[in-house]
């Protein structure tokens, strides 16, 4: 295509990723700001023969339109449908699946030493987001492909953020780069030059590149810390310009050594809102494309404003409260918490072990630290939550948001597995609220444990109901809803609701039911369980969360050796990863909303012969 063509296909990508995001939601203001890159990534490379490993994720809608995908957009993060992040089962474009932080260096430099020891012969290039270099992985890598005498491409896509403003001094680095550009117009006018000169042209500008070290230090203020790593740097170089990309893809393509390519671009390109607010564009749902405005937003306030609320509360009476975030302080509830104690605010950017282990320090140190994430995230942060909180038994409370299914955004981010990894380390208590009001209450009984603590709660509208169920929280203690007999329905979390509405439908039927809110997954309440087992035929848990290691598997497994008689019917999630789609649909598909269940306690009755 001519460069006419090219700039024309940027903007016609752009005008449908506006439209076609307004209607299905998605990450629209990171796939704004990397059209041109991709088109110059597709003009310079032969994929699916060279592989393109897409950090995380957010960016990857012109790279599924360019390779063939674009009609998948009409189901884009529906079930069944398109991924919104590269899946290597959808296309032989995606060579490595993505959707979690600072990973693309290291699977592209796997892909390169596979390459090299395979004797195949093809480009492997990562493409990694400013926001995703302040993950500490991503330096792991970087560390090792200094060392390799072969080509690797890096890209490093620098637009200011990562899903909120950067933090920290990489982003000062940066913006020191960025100001370089008078070593880059040198570089380019002397290299044009001389490689029109006939015969000496060409060998001077070879000669050359062996001085641009030397150049960079003197034009490039704070160092070179790439070069310094063994690790070629080009650029800055702009973002938004196909032929400027092209040529410098080109460049690094003969370079036999790993180079990284400084690219600056800006989020949000192209479309006014998305540019003016690219934070509330960055995930977004339905929206007014004149606007700019979402549209059909939930009623009533989220579980995450909960915690943001009261969060504040709690700071203003005790003022060792700080608050920890990987950069995500709207999306974690604490932006006001920021505004509020800006001082008792700390933001690591993306680094959940740093999280971790810095609010494990603060601490030790006197503070009573709140770290706020979603639980498919602090899965990153484990080795640090066994080893510098539990281990320790410091008091470090985490709120765990998005924690069981959260959606469209798939595998990668549903918070599935949070009870089974928090519980299996010692020291650590675990609670899960029914409703926003217990949500409150049980953020002040965490403070006031001295211990680490972890409170998960789910995505979206608070649930408002059994408010007129208030028992003050008795550590280890479950709480008494509804006692009647033969059937007891035992749930944590935002499984109560459900269970809550499978009672309504067996009463209907004439059978009985006790109805437990179970509020502690760690410690879990066997003295209920016990008096459950004296006047109940059919015990049914119910979790968000998959089977192994969760709250069922413990209540049976205490059951099993003291109830023989008493039947136990665990309702969780598959051990399985599970799939992008609306949350309604995947509950009613894997078997965990109320008439899913009903089918399931219906069997389970008839065998204990209650129907």
């Amino acid at each position: 295509m001519s460069d006419e063509e090219l700039d024309k296909l940027a903007a016609e990508i752009r005008t449908f990723l506006v439209d076609k995001i307004s209607k299905t939601g998605g990450h629209l203001a990171s796939n704004l700001g990397a059209v041109e890159l991709t088109i110059a990534l597709f003009k310079a490379f032969d994929f699916p023969r060279d592989k393109v490993v897409w950090d995380v994720g957010h960016q990857s809608y012109t790279h599924k339109i360019l390779s063939g995908r674009k009609d998948g957009f009409e189901g884009l993060r529906k079930y069944g449908g398109m991924s919104g992040f590269p899946k290597h089962k959808e296309s032989p474009y995606d060579v490595f699946d993505t959707g979690h932080s600072s990973t693309s260096i290291s699977a592209g430099l796997g892909l390169v030493q596979a390459r090299d020891l395979l004797k195949e012969d093809y480009k492997v290039i990562s493409v990694i987001g400013d926001g995703a270099l302040t993950g500490g992985m991503a330096y792991e890598a970087l560390n090792n492909a200094g060392d390799r005498k072969t080509n690797f491409i890096i890209i490093l896509n620098d637009n200011t953020m990562s899903i909120a403003p950067n933090v920290g001094g990489m982003s000062t680095y940066l913006n020191e780069l960025r100001a370089a550009e008078g070593y880059n117009r040198l570089k380019r006018n002397v290299a044009d030059r001389l490689e029109r000169m006939p015969v000496v042209g060409k060998p001077v500008s070879n000669g050359l590149i062996r001085a641009k070290s030397f150049l960079k230090q003197i034009f490039v203020p704070g160092g070179m810390l790439f070069e310094d790593m063994g690790v070629t740097y080009l650029g800055p170089v702009d973002g938004h310009d196909i032929r400027k990309l092209t040529r410098i893809l080109e460049e690094a393509k003969t370079i036999e050594r790993s180079v990284l390519i400084h690219v600056i671009t800006k989020k949000g390109k192209g479309y006014a809102p998305a540019e003016a607010n690219p934070e509330a564009f960055h995930g977004i749902g339905k929206f007014d494309v004149k606007t700019g405005r979402p549209v059909g937003e939930a009623k009533g306030p989220s579980y995450t404003k909960v915690f943001s609320d009261e969060i504040v509360k709690i700071a203003a009476e005790d003022s060792k409260v700080v608050a920890v975030t990987a950069a995500m302080p709207d999306g974690t509830g604490l932006k006001a918490f920021e505004k509020t104690y800006p001082d008792r605010f700390f933001d690591v950017g993306i680094a959940e072990q740093h999280a971790v282990t810095s609010a494990a320090g603060m601490a030790a140190g006197g503070l009573h630290p709140v770290v706020a994430v979603y639980s498919s995230f602090l899965q990153r942060g484990f080795d640090q939550i066994l080893m510098d909180v539990c281990l320790q038994n410091l008091p470090v409370v985490f709120a765990v948001d998005r924690a069981g299914l959260v959606g469209a955004d798939g595998e990668t981010h549903q918070g599935i597995f949070d009870l089974t990894y928090l519980t299996a380390i010692p020291n650590m208590t675990v609670m899960a609220p029914k409703n926003a009001d217990e949500l409150r209450s049980m953020l002040r009984f965490a403070f006031s444990l001295n211990a680490p603590v972890a409170v998960r709660y789910p995505r979206g509208v608070a649930y408002d109901g059994l408010t007129e169920f208030h028992a003050p929280i008795e550590y280890g203690k479950a709480e008494m809803l509804y006692e009647e007999c033969e059937v007891a329905l035992y749930a944590v979390g935002s499984m109560v609701s459900t269970a809550e509405h499978i009672r309504t439908k067996l009463k209907m039927k004439g059978i009985p039911c006790t109805l437990v809110n179970g509020r502690f997954v760690k410690p879990v309440d066997l003295d209920m369980v016990d008096r459950l087992a004296e006047n109940h035929k059919l015990l049914i848990t119910l979790e968000e969360n998959i089977s192994r290691g969760g709250f069922g598997e413990r209540v049976t497994d205490h059951v099993s050796k003291n109830y023989p008689e008493l039947k136990v019917m665990n309702i969780t999630l598959p051990d399985a990863y599970v799939e992008h789609g609306d949350v309604s649909i995947l509950r009613n598909v894997l078997g965990i909303d109320s008439d899913a269940c009903l089918i399931k306690i219906e069997e389970a009755l008839k065998d204990c012969g209650l129907a």
